[in-house]
């Protein structure tokens, strides 16, 4: 989520640079269940331009086309979309359509903000009725530093209105340790993802940025100099070297540091070696380190290309992450479908 909200906040900015308004368009409610949940947005400028999507595709026409009195009245509005007849969704969704104005000073501080991997939060104000209504409405932007941002200059009632609050995990990170061909499979698509990219290369092989398409950086560094401070609960490691001693070295660096997901190419046995050496080297190693480690690297989806072994290993994370045990959703309990996030 906090990358399609970084897309449009620069894509806002952009616009309004060039003179041209935008609004921000919210699902802040959800009554039964919708192809996507409560915290979607999309970006809509006043010459009916969008980006991002709040459905399947079937409620953004009427969103865009409902947006027009914002433009002109430059107040914000709640609009609702009763999808049970038209989606087959079962669900009604309250849409917050409110102006987006991109300051300078709060595009320059949500940058800085992103870059320093804070995390932020979004409360939007609204009111839940069956029919249109334009009010006091709008959303407001906090960093964890207690800074704060309205998307607007319009007043916005706190205490008439209902509230919608949405949490934003700094922007999810793959550090990928290695720079071989099935590397640069798994940096393009897990870019397309939206995530942060960073690859290694090795100080005798370096590589350039343009050899991995939708990375953010691309280092040389051997596992004794690399700085890996920067890791946090919101990286993935992938060890992808094809080398044995210097997937060891990463290892034994990485045991003590702090990340969601280590994934490693290469066979069980492999694997199994490898702990033995870990052991020789670091006795105290902790067991749940050990348990960390998913090696090989990926889900059993009968994976055989570069490009089918990263959707195996994204997917992986994705799972691990979320915290859900990987099936096919037609095993949900038509019951069941609802709860699906």
């Amino acid at each position: 989520m906090t990358h399609e909200f970084l897309q449009l906040v620069k894509i806002a900015r952009n616009k309004k640079e060039n003179g041209i308004k935008c609004v921000l368009a919210s699902v802040v409610h959800l009554e039964g269940s919708s192809y996507r949940k409560p915290g979607v947005r999309m970006l809509i400028d006043e010459h009916g331009n969008s980006t991002g999507a709040v459905s399947g595709g079937c409620v953004e026409k009427e969103i865009c086309r409902r947006a027009q009195s914002v433009f002109q009245s430059n107040r914000s509005k709640v609009i609702t979309y009763d999808g049970r007849y038209r989606l087959g969704c079962e669900g009604v969704l309250y849409i917050l359509i409110e102006p987006f104005d991109v300051s300078k000073s709060f595009y320059s501080e949500f940058l800085i903000q992103m870059e320093a991997r804070n995390s932020f939060q979004i409360t939007s104000y609204f009111k839940r009725q069956e029919e249109e209504i334009t009010g006091d409405f709008g959303s407001v932007l906090s960093f964890s530093d207690q800074q704060s941002f309205k998307f607007s200059k319009e007043q916005i009632s706190i205490s008439d209105n209902d509230l919608f609050k949405q949490s934003f995990k700094p922007r999810f990170k793959l550090l990928i340790l290695g720079a071989e061909h099935d590397a640069v499979k798994l940096c393009t698509m897990a870019s397309i993802l939206g995530w942060e990219v960073t690859v290694v290369s090795s100080i005798k092989d370096p590589k350039s940025i343009s050899d991995f398409p939708g990375a953010t950086r691309v280092l040389a560094e051997n596992p004794e100099m690399i700085d890996l401070t920067d890791l946090d609960m919101q990286t993935a490691v992938v060890l992808m070297n094809h080398n044995y001693v210097t997937d060891l070295q990463y290892l034994i660096k990485l045991h003590e540091k702090e990340f969601c997901y280590l994934g490693m190419l290469g066979s069980f046995k492999r694997w199994e070696q490898l702990q033995h050496e870990l052991l020789n080297y670091i006795p105290d190693i902790s067991f749940s380190f050990l348990e960390k480690v998913c090696s090989p690297a990926g889900l059993n989806i009968g994976s055989e290309t570069p490009e089918e072994i990263a959707i195996s290993i994204l997917s992986e994370i994705l799972s691990v992450t979320r915290n859900k045990e990987s099936y096919s959703l037609k095993k949900l309990k038509s019951n069941q479908i609802s709860k699906i996030d």
